[in-house]
């Protein structure tokens, strides 16, 4: 895997956009990714969501229900939405964190998305977004 591209873009006081453009080399199909949800509490430390899963199985079925929620965050930023194999370019295109699709019950804090990507049981890349989340309790409609 080549990585072109790695960056974050600051465009207001509380929004910042992802863009990575990598190139996956040769032809992948044994894809495996760790998510983990960590709180902040004197460093992160795990909370709820720790799962490893096969992605090529989850791209074909969508069957693992956190993954799910993962991956409904990045759907629309990416063009990582094929069944395995996987070759050629791998963009997150002004990827921001939007509070309606995480459907996760979180109280409020800061926390860290965690994902970490084997490629035939190698480790290929280690992604970490954090963010603050704050609850809205009284849900003005």
């Amino acid at each position: 895997m080549v990585f072109h591209n790695c960056r974050l873009k600051a465009v207001s006081r509380d929004k910042v956009l992802f863009n990575l453009n990598a190139t996956i080399t040769q032809p992948i199909d044994d894809v495996t990714t760790r998510a983990r949800v960590l709180k902040r509490a004197n460093g992160y430390k795990p909370w709820i969501v720790d799962v490893t899963f096969d992605a090529c199985r989850f791209m074909a079925k969508k069957s693992i229900p956190v993954a799910s929620i993962v991956y409904g965050l990045f759907k629309e930023f990416t063009n990582i939405n094929h069944t395995c194999p996987y070759v050629g370019p791998a963009i997150i295109k002004d990827f921001y964190l939007k509070p309606e699709l995480l459907r996760l019950p979180l109280p409020t804090g800061d926390y860290m998305l965690s994902l970490q990507w084997f490629f035939k049981k190698r480790l290929v890349a280690d992604t970490n977004a954090s963010f603050k989340f704050v609850e809205d309790l009284l849900k003005r409609n």
